[in-house]
């Protein structure tokens, strides 16, 4: 559903976007991380044919963004961080007018326009003035705006910005069922844990170019090694006789616990439990890994090698 190939965006001696090649199939969810002005932006830009790249090319639902700009926009809904609302409208001449935009009867305009008012409680407040709402209700006007013609493909720039923890468990439960109808969604964001929880890809952005992309264990594996895990025992045991499978690096021991990095998991845990069969295991855990921590050592380590040279 998106597919870019050394996608690149230059404004006169600022490179923004530098080489960016993505692949996200339908149903799947890419998040973009990055610093602000990383070029999260410009990428979305370039994806809903509001800029044509400097280099490189980009498709979307099957559309060329330069060649196919109309069909991309029209299979694309897409929120910015700037919602580009009209204070004076109401809710409901505000979806009305976008339904039309996207070419929508007007049968269609008022069932998608109740359904989705409904959906993220704004219902009440369809009749008042925009001007008249809470930054959160702009926030899900902004969200309904987007999914008024159901799109194919939706860009969000941070979608839970500025929203109550109630409203943003809403939206984010709204954008995993939007991902299992076979909609493909890219996620700009700043909220960590609200990534860990949606994306299937995760991309890391830093002055324009792309440090790692992968899911998140691959990221985690990739950054951060390993896994580690803790074992911990009821009661103290000699654990000095315990030989421990190939592939098994011990880090520490104690009376009552153990603690390993694993290279292969599935493959090696299952012996790691069978060669201490007389020991009183009481919990075999992965020690938590974030992607917070993924996300801090990588860019860390880009300002590190920046500073170098």
């Amino acid at each position: 559903m998106i597919e870019t190939h050394e996608l690149t965006k230059q404004f006169n001696d600022f490179l923004a976007v530098d080489s960016i090649n993505l692949s996200v199939d339908a149903g799947h969810i890419l998040a973009i991380l990055g610093q602000n002005g990383a070029g999260k932006t410009t990428t979305v830009r370039m994806l809903t044919a509001l800029l044509n790249p400097t280099r490189g090319w980009a498709r979307v639902a099957g559309y060329d963004v330069v060649r196919n700009g109309h069909d991309v926009r029209s299979s694309v809904g897409v929120l910015t961080e700037q919602h580009g609302l009209y204070m004076r409208m109401t809710a409901i001449e505000y979806l009305d007018f976008f339904g039309q935009v996207y070419n929508l009867s007007p049968a269609a305009r008022k069932s998608r326009s109740d359904d989705l008012l409904e959906y993220y409680g704004l219902a009440e407040a369809a009749k008042r003035r925009i001007g008249e709402y809470s930054k959160g209700m702009r926030q899900k006007l902004a969200l309904a705006r987007a999914m008024m013609h159901d799109p194919g493909v939706l860009l969000l720039d941070e979608p839970t910005s500025a929203m109550d923890p109630e409203s943003a468990r809403l939206v984010r439960d709204e954008i995993a069922r939007l991902k299992s109808s076979q909609r493909t969604i890219v996620i700009c964001s700043h909220n960590l844990t609200e990534v860990e929880a949606l994306a299937d890809q995760i991309a890391i952005i830093y002055r324009g170019k792309i440090l790692i992309q992968g899911t998140l264990d691959e990221l985690k594996k990739a950054v951060l090694g390993a896994p580690e895990y803790e074992i911990k025992f009821s009661g103290e045991w000699d654990a000095s006789g315990a030989t421990l499978p190939s592939g098994v690096e011990l880090l520490t021991r104690t009376a009552t616990s153990l603690k390993v990095r694993v290279e292969n998991p599935p493959e090696t845990n299952p012996q790691i439990l069978k060669s201490l069969s007389t020991a009183p295991v009481m919990a075999f855990q992965e020690e938590p890994r974030t992607l917070e921590q993924v996300y801090l050592k990588v860019m860390a380590d880009a300002k590190g090698v920046e500073n170098v040279h």
